[in-house]
């Protein structure tokens, strides 16, 4: 099939430029002694974990135990929940899961640290657990000190848990210039005061678990890390390349739209919209802007109805006409991924894979 016979809006994947970006990851990984442990909530298909694991990675990170139960299918060797697992019937789950490799848990206080013990011993099993530390971006994580050793303590005390070590999310770090650098070596200083604070309190970490793909070629940077865990880099999107940490040629995945009304002067109209976009806002321009237009790069995708797109094309520089095809980059393409049930890996202008987004709405 061509993708020129794809039915729009269709979201595409250019698997040469896909495969480029597992191997850069992966060669930076093992130059740097890094363990590579890839988030799979950016591309939720089974299918393309097994590529992760085949190019390199020596484990899967994922946030929900819906995801955990698609991505076990990808056969990894050991699987990250990087998310507190909180109430009965999803820590069942998770054990079902963890029959079937070994899991570790990340959390930040001792009340799911003892429901977790709880699940594992009734399940019969032993999980790894991550204490969580918070190195500035101010959403989950203990901060280093008296709080961290009391939960290590506490973990270690549980039945069916073995402390693993530290994780942290450096989500706050969105770019690549001196001010990012700075923050990045001032997040290596916070889990380096963390590591004290729990060997003073006799736990050493087997595990240092942190990373984003903003930050990714710069996690050498942060010298007692162990492992990284970046999602977007599989793909890359508009946001990431407008933090530096990626170029224009590195991006694998753009929403095909084909346009369906020019009757406004100035104005297109494309099939899709919000159900179809990222909402995320644009972080390089504080103008509403919702993607970036392969083959208009000075059109402005201004606003989104459910199923409409309105692109501004007085500034593109050529004349549009019903039934164009276009590429369409978004913001921000984890949350696209998740909005659709089928998407296109292509070579050139073949289709040469398709997947269904089996982790699609996996949101428990």
């Amino acid at each position: 099939m061509k993708v020129t016979e794809l039915e729009t809006p269709a979201l595409i994947i250019d698997l040469d430029i896909l495969e480029r970006n597992l191997a850069r990851a992966a060669e930076y990984a093992r130059a740097n002694d890094l363990r590579l442990r890839p988030h799979t909530k950016t591309h939720k298909i089974p299918e393309l974990a097994r590529h992760q694991l085949l190019s390199g990675a020596a484990g899967l990170t994922v946030a929900k135990v819906g995801e955990a139960e698609v991505m076990i299918e990808a056969e990894p060797p050991e699987l990250l929940v990087a998310y507190p697992v909180i109430g009965r019937r999803k820590l069942e789950r998770l054990m079902a899961v963890g029959r079937r490799t070994r899991l570790m848990v990340a959390l930040d206080h001792l009340l799911p640290a003892r429901q977790l013990s709880d699940a594992a011993r009734a399940a019969r099993l032993t999980i790894g657990v991550l204490a969580e530390i918070d190195v500035g971006l101010g959403r989950v994580g203990v901060t280093p000190g008296p709080e961290l050793a009391q939960l290590a303590e506490g973990i270690a005390r549980l039945p069916h848990l073995t402390f693993e070590g530290l994780t942290f999310y450096p989500g706050h770090i969105r770019g690549v210039d001196e001010d990012a650098i700075r923050a990045l070596d001032q997040a290596g200083e916070r889990v380096r005061e963390a590591l004290a604070v729990l060997r003073r309190a006799g736990f050493e970490s087997r595990v240092v678990s942190g990373g984003s793909t903003p930050t990714l070629f710069h996690s050498h940077r942060v010298r007692d890390l162990t492992e990284v865990r970046p999602g977007t880099y599989i793909f890359n999107d508009r946001n990431t390349l407008a933090t530096g940490a990626c170029t224009l040629a590195d991006c694998a995945a753009s929403v095909l739209v084909t346009v369906v009304s020019t009757a406004r002067p100035g104005q297109i109209i494309i099939d899709g919209g919000s159900k179809t976009f990222s909402s995320d806002r644009h972080l390089a321009s504080p103008e509403a802007s919702f993607g970036y237009v392969v083959e208009a790069p000075d059109a402005v995708f201004t606003k989104m109805n459910e199923e409409h797109g309105y692109v501004d094309v007085r500034r593109a520089g050529r004349e549009f006409s019903i039934g164009d095809p276009l590429r369409v980059i978004p913001n921000h393409i984890c949350t696209a991924m998740n909005l659709h049930e089928t998407v296109y890996g292509i070579r050139g202008e073949q289709v040469a894979e398709i997947w269904r987004v089996e982790a699609r709405g996996k949101l428990q």
